[in-house]
């Protein structure tokens, strides 16, 4: 998902920002987990550096969508969260817009596909 034109200063704040949201929803945001593991798979930042994609995966996936609803509500509050962690890197804290990864879930469905056609032409 990574941006393959990024500057090399956007890269490093992709990288940056997704180890600190890791951290903060194994910490501070736990609460909003419900129980739930949520990974960051990744973050693609704006060329400017004011906004950012955050990809996330959530297990089990039976409340991943009460829990996605539950951290989009809550995206001024893990922003300021945010904020106290970066505000001596970046001047500006981006604006936040969380996505569904839906990676691991595409490749399943084809591994699903495959296993058919393997097994239809046997």
């Amino acid at each position: 998902m990574e941006d393959v034109g990024a500057t090399l200063r956007q890269q490093k704040v992709s990288r940056q920002l997704q180890r600190d949201f890791s951290e903060m929803f194994q910490n501070e945001l736990r609460a909003l987990a419900g129980g739930c593991l949520i990974s960051v798979t990744d973050v693609w930042i704006s060329q400017d550096l004011e906004q950012a994609k955050v990809y996330i995966s959530i297990f089990p996936k039976e409340h991943e969508q009460e829990i996605f609803e539950n951290i989009q509500s809550k995206g001024k509050e893990i922003r300021y969260q945010l904020g106290k962690r970066v505000r001596h890197q970046l001047r500006l804290v981006p604006e936040l817009l969380f996505r569904l990864d839906q990676s691991l879930d595409e490749v399943e469905k084809l591994e699903g596909l495959l296993a058919q056609i393997k097994h239809s032409e046997s």
